[in-house]
C-alpha cells in the first residue's frame, strides 16, 4: 500500500497537472467506488479543482465548495485518464475537465476497496478522518513521546496503527526501526528517552528519503523501487554494518532487521507461535 511519502509526491503532481481546472463530469465506473452519497459527488461540477492535498494515505482533492477523499487503499492508483475509454478495465471513478483531461481511478484486483468519500466544508473534519494520530512528517518529539508510553505493544506494530501516527505502513516501519537501531519487536512503553529521540528521527529521515525519491518521478512507485535498507533485502548485506539481512515471516507482511544494528546480534525466531527476543 503506498505511504505517505508516495500519497504526498503524487499529490504534488496531481496538483501541478489538474490545479485550477473545472470539473465538467464525474463519472463512476463501479458502483462500489462510492463510499458516501451526501453530498452528491457531482456537486463538484463546475467547480474548480482548488488544491490536492493528503492525510495519512489518503488523497484529498478539493473543490470549490466541496472535497473528494481518495483511499487508494493496496492496489489503487489515480492516474491522468489520456484514453477516456467507455470501458476500463480495473476502473472505479473518472473525473473528466473542462479542458479535456481526465483523472481515473483504479484498482487492481477483486477486492474493491478503493474508493472515494464525498465530503463538504472542512475536509479534514470528517468522519473519515476521525481517529487518526497527527501524520508522520508532523509528529513532534513530545507526542511521540506520549504516544509511545501509552502503548503497550510491540514498536513494529506500534508504527503501523493509523491511531497512533498516520501514513505508516509496513516497509517504512521496517526501514524505521531500523535507522533508529531498535527491535521491531521491542515494547514501545519501555523505551527510553534516548531510544525515543532515535525513533522520531529515524522517522523523520525516513519520510524524508522516500519523499525525495517519489519526488524524482513522474509516477507513483511499486514498493520493490522504493528506497530503503532492509525491507524486502532478505539476505542482503546490511549497508550500515554488513551482517545480513534477516526476515520474520506472517501471512501478510514480513518483518526485516539487522540482528547487529537492531537486537544486539540475537536473531529473532522466524515463526509467529515462537517467544520472540527482545
Amino acid at each position: 500500500m503506498p505511504e505517505l511519502p508516495e500519497v504526498k509526491a503524487h499529490a504534488e503532481r496531481l496538483a501541478a497537472g489538474f490545479g485550477g481546472l473545472t470539473l465538467a463530469k464525474f463519472r463512476p465506473l463501479h458502483f462500489a467506488a462510492l463510499k458516501t452519497f451526501e453530498p452528491a459527488p457531482d456537486d463538484a461540477v463546475g467547480q474548480k479543482l482548488t488544491a490536492v492535498t493528503t492525510r495519512a494515505k489518503l488523497l484529498i482533492l478539493h473543490f470549490e465548495s466541496t472535497a473528494h477523499i481518495v483511499h487508494l487503499m493496496q492496489g489503487g492508483r489515480l492516474k491522468p485518464d489520456e484514453k477516456q475509454s467507455a470501458k476500463v478495465r480495473n476502473g472505479l471513478v473518472r473525473w473528466v475537465f473542462d479542458n479535456g483531461q481526465a483523472l481515473l481511478l483504479t484498482e487492481a484486483g477483486k477486492d474493491r476497496k478503493a474508493g472515494v468519500w464525498t465530503v463538504s466544508g472542512d475536509p479534514l473534519l470528517a468522519e473519515r478522518f476521525e481517529g487518526l494520530g497527527p501524520d508522520a512528517d508532523q509528529v513532534s518529539i513530545d507526542e511521540l513521546t506520549n504516544l509511545v508510553a501509552a502503548a503497550s505493544m510491540r514498536i513494529h506494530g506500534f508504527l503501523r496503527q493509523q491511531t497512533h501516527i498516520a501514513g505508516i505502513g509496513r516497509r517504512l516501519s521496517n526501514e524505521i526501526c531500523h535507522r533508529a537501531k531498535i527491535s521491531p519487536f521491542a515494547n514501545a512503553s519501555k523505551l527510553d528517552r534516548a531510544q525515543v529521540v532515535a525513533l522520531h528521527a529515524a522517522i523523520n529521515d525516513a519520510v524524508d528519503e522516500g519523499l525525495a525519491y517519489e519526488r524524482t518521478r513522474e509516477d507513483m512507485s511499486s514498493s520493490k523501487d522504493r528506497p530503503g535498507s532492509v525491507h524486502h533485502r532478505k539476505g542482503d548485506p546490511c549497508p550500515v554494518c554488513d551482517d545480513v539481512i534477516r526476515e520474520v515471516s506472517y501471512n501478510r507482511y514480513d518483518v526485516n532487521y539487522c540482528a547487529t544494528c537492531q537486537t544486539g546480534g540475537k536473531v529473532l525466531a522466524d515463526n509467529t507461535t515462537s517467544k520472540f527476543l527482545k
